[in-house]
Protein backbone atom coordinates (compact mmCIF):
# COMPACT_ATOMS: atom_id res chain seq x y z
CA UNK A 1 0.00 0.00 0.00
CA UNK A 2 0.99 3.36 -0.67
CA UNK A 3 0.21 7.04 -0.57
CA UNK A 4 -0.78 8.25 -4.10
CA UNK A 5 0.86 11.67 -3.99
CA UNK A 6 0.40 11.87 -8.30
CA UNK A 7 -3.27 11.63 -7.31
CA UNK A 8 -6.01 14.27 -5.94
CA UNK A 9 -6.05 13.86 -2.01
CA UNK A 10 -3.01 11.54 -2.00
CA UNK A 11 -5.58 8.50 -1.29
CA UNK A 12 -3.78 5.58 0.07
CA UNK A 13 -3.78 2.68 -2.70
CA UNK A 14 -2.11 -0.60 -3.52
CA UNK A 15 1.06 0.00 -6.05
CA UNK A 16 1.10 -1.31 -9.15
CA UNK A 17 4.02 -2.55 -11.09
CA UNK A 18 4.08 -3.21 -14.72
CA UNK A 19 0.00 -3.53 -14.70
CA UNK A 20 -0.37 -5.51 -11.55
CA UNK A 21 -0.82 -5.53 -8.43
CA UNK A 22 2.15 -5.37 -6.10
CA UNK A 23 2.73 -7.28 -3.21
CA UNK A 24 6.33 -7.32 -0.82
CA UNK A 25 8.52 -10.29 -1.61
CA UNK A 26 9.43 -12.94 1.24
CA UNK A 27 13.43 -12.82 1.49
CA UNK A 28 13.98 -15.14 3.98
CA UNK A 29 13.67 -15.70 7.00
CA UNK A 30 11.26 -12.21 6.87
CA UNK A 31 7.90 -13.35 5.92
CA UNK A 32 6.15 -9.68 4.64
CA UNK A 33 6.57 -7.03 6.90
CA UNK A 34 8.56 -7.45 10.50
CA UNK A 35 7.04 -4.29 11.98
CA UNK A 36 4.28 -2.17 11.37
CA UNK A 37 5.54 0.44 8.08
CA UNK A 38 3.40 3.84 7.76
CA UNK A 39 4.67 7.39 7.38
CA UNK A 40 4.48 10.60 9.04
CA UNK A 41 2.01 13.04 7.61
CA UNK A 42 3.20 16.44 6.96
CA UNK A 43 6.60 15.38 5.88
CA UNK A 44 8.47 15.42 2.91
CA UNK A 45 11.77 14.21 1.88
CA UNK A 46 12.75 17.00 -0.62
CA UNK A 47 14.17 15.91 -3.91
CA UNK A 48 15.96 18.82 -4.28
CA UNK A 49 17.69 18.90 -1.20
CA UNK A 50 21.23 17.07 -0.64
CA UNK A 51 21.13 15.91 2.65
CA UNK A 52 24.50 16.95 5.00
CA UNK A 53 24.39 13.49 6.42
CA UNK A 54 23.66 11.24 3.73
CA UNK A 55 25.55 12.76 0.66
CA UNK A 56 21.77 12.20 -1.38
CA UNK A 57 19.14 13.68 -1.93
CA UNK A 58 15.57 12.82 -0.74
CA UNK A 59 12.77 10.88 -2.30
CA UNK A 60 10.41 12.80 -2.95
CA UNK A 61 7.90 10.87 -0.56
CA UNK A 62 6.13 11.28 3.13
CA UNK A 63 9.05 10.21 6.01
CA UNK A 64 8.28 6.39 6.34
CA UNK A 65 8.17 4.59 9.71
CA UNK A 66 8.34 1.06 11.40
CA UNK A 67 6.41 0.75 14.48
CA UNK A 68 8.00 -2.07 16.59
CA UNK A 69 4.95 -2.19 18.74
CA UNK A 70 3.47 -5.36 19.14
CA UNK A 71 0.08 -4.66 18.16
CA UNK A 72 -1.11 -5.30 14.02
CA UNK A 73 -2.27 -2.31 12.59
CA UNK A 74 -5.20 -2.55 9.98
CA UNK A 75 -4.38 -0.50 6.50
CA UNK A 76 -4.80 3.52 6.73
CA UNK A 77 -5.03 3.17 10.26
CA UNK A 78 -3.85 6.04 12.23
CA UNK A 79 -1.73 5.95 15.52
CA UNK A 80 0.34 7.88 18.02
CA UNK A 81 3.42 7.09 18.27
CA UNK A 82 6.79 7.79 20.21
CA UNK A 83 10.16 8.07 18.03
CA UNK A 84 12.66 6.33 18.79
CA UNK A 85 15.60 6.29 16.29
CA UNK A 86 16.27 6.13 12.87
CA UNK A 87 18.05 4.52 10.17
CA UNK A 88 19.44 5.63 6.75
CA UNK A 89 18.67 4.21 4.00
CA UNK A 90 19.94 4.74 0.31
CA UNK A 91 17.35 3.50 -1.79
CA UNK A 92 18.73 3.84 -5.33
CA UNK A 93 20.73 6.68 -4.42
CA UNK A 94 17.72 8.49 -2.99
CA UNK A 95 17.61 9.39 0.88
CA UNK A 96 14.88 6.94 2.54
CA UNK A 97 14.65 7.63 5.78
CA UNK A 98 13.16 5.16 8.35
CA UNK A 99 12.22 6.14 11.40
CA UNK A 100 12.24 3.52 14.32
CA UNK A 101 8.71 4.06 16.65
CA UNK A 102 6.23 2.60 19.16
CA UNK A 103 2.47 3.05 19.08
CA UNK A 104 1.93 5.25 22.51
CA UNK A 105 -0.99 2.41 23.40
CA UNK A 106 1.70 -0.35 22.95
CA UNK A 107 1.62 -1.64 26.61
CA UNK A 108 5.61 -1.77 26.12
CA UNK A 109 5.50 1.99 25.21
CA UNK A 110 6.89 2.93 28.77
CA UNK A 111 9.79 0.88 28.35
CA UNK A 112 11.38 2.34 25.24
CA UNK A 113 12.56 6.15 25.12
CA UNK A 114 15.82 5.37 22.67
CA UNK A 115 17.14 3.06 20.11
CA UNK A 116 19.56 1.58 22.54
CA UNK A 117 15.88 0.17 24.15
CA UNK A 118 15.55 -1.21 21.62
CA UNK A 119 18.84 -3.13 21.28
CA UNK A 120 18.38 -4.40 24.91
CA UNK A 121 14.62 -5.25 24.61
CA UNK A 122 14.28 -6.82 21.35
CA UNK A 123 17.89 -8.25 20.37
CA UNK A 124 18.59 -8.84 16.74
CA UNK A 125 15.35 -7.17 15.68
CA UNK A 126 17.43 -3.68 14.37
CA UNK A 127 19.61 -6.35 12.55
CA UNK A 128 16.87 -7.62 11.50
CA UNK A 129 15.87 -4.56 9.75
CA UNK A 130 18.66 -3.32 8.41
CA UNK A 131 18.81 -6.93 6.53
CA UNK A 132 15.51 -6.57 5.45
CA UNK A 133 15.63 -3.40 3.84
CA UNK A 134 19.02 -4.28 2.43
CA UNK A 135 18.01 -7.36 0.70
CA UNK A 136 13.76 -6.48 -0.03
CA UNK A 137 14.53 -5.54 -3.83
CA UNK A 138 16.58 -8.34 -5.11
CA UNK A 139 13.80 -10.41 -5.87
CA UNK A 140 13.02 -7.70 -8.86
CA UNK A 141 16.17 -8.48 -10.12
CA UNK A 142 17.55 -4.84 -8.40
CA UNK A 143 20.72 -4.55 -6.29
CA UNK A 144 21.03 -4.51 -2.41
CA UNK A 145 20.50 -1.14 -0.94
CA UNK A 146 22.78 0.99 1.06
CA UNK A 147 22.90 2.40 3.89
CA UNK A 148 24.71 5.76 5.21
CA UNK A 149 26.36 5.78 8.79
CA UNK A 150 27.33 1.83 8.17
CA UNK A 151 24.19 0.81 8.46
CA UNK A 152 24.13 1.99 12.46
CA UNK A 153 20.96 3.28 13.56
CA UNK A 154 20.82 7.25 15.29
CA UNK A 155 19.29 8.14 18.19
CA UNK A 156 16.12 9.06 19.17
CA UNK A 157 16.88 13.44 19.25
CA UNK A 158 18.68 12.77 15.78
CA UNK A 159 14.91 11.20 14.31
CA UNK A 160 13.32 13.51 15.67
CA UNK A 161 15.28 16.43 13.99
CA UNK A 162 14.56 14.35 10.85
CA UNK A 163 11.56 14.56 11.07
CA UNK A 164 11.25 17.86 11.74
CA UNK A 165 13.58 18.92 9.17
CA UNK A 166 11.39 17.44 6.75
CA UNK A 167 8.41 18.96 8.01
CA UNK A 168 10.18 22.13 7.32
CA UNK A 169 10.48 21.01 3.87
CA UNK A 170 6.28 19.84 3.58
CA UNK A 171 5.82 23.38 5.30
CA UNK A 172 7.50 24.82 1.81
CA UNK A 173 5.81 21.96 -0.26
CA UNK A 174 2.51 22.70 0.78
CA UNK A 175 2.55 26.97 0.77
CA UNK A 176 4.21 26.63 -2.77
CA UNK A 177 7.66 27.97 -2.17
CA UNK A 178 9.16 24.57 -3.19
CA UNK A 179 8.73 22.99 -6.86
CA UNK A 180 5.94 20.26 -6.66
CA UNK A 181 6.65 18.87 -9.70
CA UNK A 182 4.26 16.05 -10.45
CA UNK A 183 3.01 15.67 -6.78
CA UNK A 184 -0.80 17.06 -6.00
CA UNK A 185 -0.67 19.21 -2.80
CA UNK A 186 -5.01 19.47 -3.04
CA UNK A 187 -5.70 19.57 0.65
CA UNK A 188 -8.81 19.86 2.39
CA UNK A 189 -6.93 20.95 5.71
CA UNK A 190 -4.30 23.60 5.36
CA UNK A 191 -6.50 26.92 5.33
CA UNK A 192 -3.62 28.95 4.56
CA UNK A 193 -2.12 26.68 1.24
CA UNK A 194 -2.62 27.93 -2.21
CA UNK A 195 -3.45 23.84 -2.91
CA UNK A 196 -6.50 24.25 -0.36
CA UNK A 197 -9.98 23.14 -1.80
CA UNK A 198 -13.31 23.57 -0.62
CA UNK A 199 -15.44 20.49 0.50
CA UNK A 200 -17.73 20.13 -2.06
CA UNK A 201 -14.51 19.72 -4.65
CA UNK A 202 -13.25 17.29 -2.23
CA UNK A 203 -16.57 15.36 -2.44
CA UNK A 204 -16.10 15.41 -6.12
CA UNK A 205 -12.81 13.95 -6.56
CA UNK A 206 -14.33 11.21 -4.21
CA UNK A 207 -17.45 10.47 -6.24
CA UNK A 208 -14.91 10.51 -9.69
CA UNK A 209 -13.40 7.84 -8.15
CA UNK A 210 -16.32 5.67 -8.71
CA UNK A 211 -17.65 2.25 -6.12
CA UNK A 212 -15.35 -0.69 -5.57
CA UNK A 213 -15.14 -3.06 -7.39
CA UNK A 214 -14.79 -7.08 -7.05
CA UNK A 215 -11.47 -7.70 -5.24
CA UNK A 216 -8.70 -9.48 -7.45
CA UNK A 217 -7.95 -12.78 -6.36
CA UNK A 218 -4.76 -12.87 -4.84
CA UNK A 219 -1.94 -14.65 -6.55
CA UNK A 220 0.47 -17.41 -5.10
CA UNK A 221 3.52 -15.81 -5.72
CA UNK A 222 2.57 -13.79 -2.94
CA UNK A 223 3.49 -16.75 -0.71
CA UNK A 224 6.16 -17.90 -2.50
CA UNK A 225 10.15 -17.71 -0.36
CA UNK A 226 13.57 -16.19 -1.58
CA UNK A 227 16.66 -17.57 -0.52
CA UNK A 228 19.93 -15.10 -0.88
CA UNK A 229 23.28 -15.80 0.67
CA UNK A 230 24.75 -13.49 3.18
Amino acid sequence: MEIATKDSLNPLKQDVKKGTLRYVHNVFPHKGYIWNYGAIPQTWEDPNHKDSDTGCCGDNDPIDICDIGNQVCSQGEIIKVKVLGTLALIDEGETDWKVIVINTEDPEAGDFNNIDDVKRLKPGYLEATVDWFRRYKIPDGKPENEFAFNGDFKDRDFAIQTVKSTHEFWKALISNKSNAGELNCMNTSVSDSPFCCSAADAEAVVKSAGAFGPEEPIPSSVNKWFYYEN
